[in-house]
């Protein structure tokens, strides 16, 4: 082939370089098979324009997908971490069955979960739940049916978790369209609650600096009106408040003497006419404004050693409860006001013997405290910490949950056998039991309780009982 006939035919060249082109092609494409198209979300196209610069953050890389699942017929709530009001106290209006049938509780579905001890919390017929997906190694936000167990959606994300007592801890939170959760990593994200669709997301660590627990992120979001409280505990933000429809930070509480993280929850606190958040850092207790995050308070008084779970217990008049394990004990605070200022003094201690809660927050009930101490008895306490009666030599609660509705009380123990205790300051009568949870492990998750339905889990599985005074269709 040479130059004169190649000028009598250009478009040879041309030709044979395609031809060659076309045979490399298919040669990678053979060792490079095409990978399948994820369906893009709304949201997650772009970082929230408010919600932090999402650089790296692996929720706007998340997918949703629907499933079969259709809401219950249901108006009843628990719609965030210890039910309505943040108390371990179900509504008034939630009637529970003075007995139960031999077998224990009809059971209404059960489903499988990956490893972990995060609740569950109900609304509008839907049970929202932050799980693990060990297999695709994605936290998943995963929408439910009450009716049931049948998923709706799921928005799940990749993030690589190891084992290590479980996977997810954090309890999500849902009020006006919109559902929260924290990954076991420090991922927010905030979803709308009916179709599952990203609305903002915020990573703790990346854009607040948090460090998180050894055992991952446990705390649960707090939606209060129209903003999002967190605590990152990072070198700028002790705690956060968001602008709840958008991610927008509103303020930053300080975080002068660099405490971290704990497995705590923040709690709200109503003080000489002005509402506070109150939270459990590693090095201690701080409240805070929450309308603009201005430090009211704090002491190093209380502080555990290897991990803060239970989250601050309000009391009435100023009075906080505070208690732990790994011989922690338990603390009252007294908040006191003068001059505008607060100052928080150390009402009392006891000592582990007398009182300490490994995992759970206590109930505080007309005038008393309720809870499991850390050798797994079930005790009641006086506003001034003395001990009016502990459970019997049989009744080992162990580290499980419990919450309070219809004057009753409802208490899983670790191995998945259910109480029903009817429990006053002069004693405590138990009126059932059930092994609802057969062969269960580490039954620690918080219970959900909506409509007479019943939500607890173990390590790997989520069961719903029908535990109403009537039961529902």
């Amino acid at each position: 082939m040479n130059s004169a006939w190649l000028a009598r035919k250009p478009w040879v060249l041309p030709v044979a370089l395609g031809i060659v082109g076309g045979a490399v092609f298919l040669l990678w494409l053979a060792h490079h098979p095409p990978q399948a198209l994820a369906l893009r979300v709304p949201g997650t196209d772009a970082a929230p324009a408010a919600g932090g610069s999402g650089a790296g953050n692996p929720v706007l890389t998340g997918t949703l997908q629907p499933g079969p699942g259709q809401p219950a017929r249901s108006t009843g709530a628990w719609p965030q971490f210890r039910g309505p009001a943040r108390t371990g106290i179900a509504a008034p209006e939630v009637k529970l069955a003075r007995q139960w049938p031999a077998a224990g509780p009809r059971e209404l579905w059960r489903i499988s979960v990956g490893d972990g001890y995060a609740g569950p919390v109900i609304a509008d017929g839907r049970v929202y739940l932050m799980d693990y997906d060990v297999e695709q190694r994605r936290d998943a936000l995963r929408c439910l049916s009450l009716a049931d167990g049948r998923e709706i959606w799921r928005y799940s994300y990749p993030v690589a978790v190891k084992r290590n007592h479980g996977m997810s801890r954090s309890v999500p939170a849902v009020a006006g369209g919109r559902v929260v959760a924290i990954g076991p990593k420090g991922h927010v994200l905030c979803n709308d609650a009916v179709t599952g669709e990203l609305r903002w997301t915020i990573d703790l660590v990346k854009e607040h600096g948090a460090v998180i627990p050894e055992w991952y992120a446990a705390q649960c979001p707090l939606i209060d009106g129209d903003q999002v409280v967190l605590a990152p505990a990072g070198p700028d933000a002790l705690l956060l408040a968001v602008d709840f429809a958008t991610g927008a930070v509103r303020w930053r509480s300080p975080n002068s003497h660099g405490w971290k993280m704990t497995h705590s929850s923040v709690a709200t606190v109503e003080f000489a006419g002005r509402r506070q958040y109150v939270y459990c850092a590693s090095k201690g207790v701080a409240g805070v404004a929450a309308d603009d995050g201005t430090l009211l308070w704090e002491t190093p008084d209380w502080k555990i050693s290897i991990a803060t779970v239970p989250s601050p217990c309000p009391l009435e008049d100023g009075r906080i409860f505070l208690t732990g394990g790994y011989n922690a004990g338990s603390l009252l605070l007294q908040l006191r006001e003068t001059n505008g200022w607060v100052r928080a003094e150390t009402a009392f201690k006891l000592g582990s013997q007398i009182f300490g809660s490994t995992q759970h927050t206590p109930l505080w009930l007309d005038g008393h405290l309720y809870g499991t101490r850390a050798d797994g008895k079930f005790v009641c306490l006086d506003a001034a910490g003395k001990i009016l009666w502990t459970s019997g030599a049989g009744d080992h609660l162990g580290l499980g949950p419990y919450l309070a509705a219809d004057g009753l009380i409802l208490a899983l123990n670790d191995s998945g056998q259910l109480r029903l205790l009817e429990a006053t300051p002069r004693a405590c009568r138990e009126l059932a039991r059930a092994d609802v949870l057969p062969g269960a492990r580490e039954s620690w998750g918080p219970m959900a309780l909506a409509d007479g339905r019943l939500l607890l889990r173990d390590l790997t599985r989520l069961v719903c009982l029908e535990v109403g005074a009537s039961p529902q269709p």
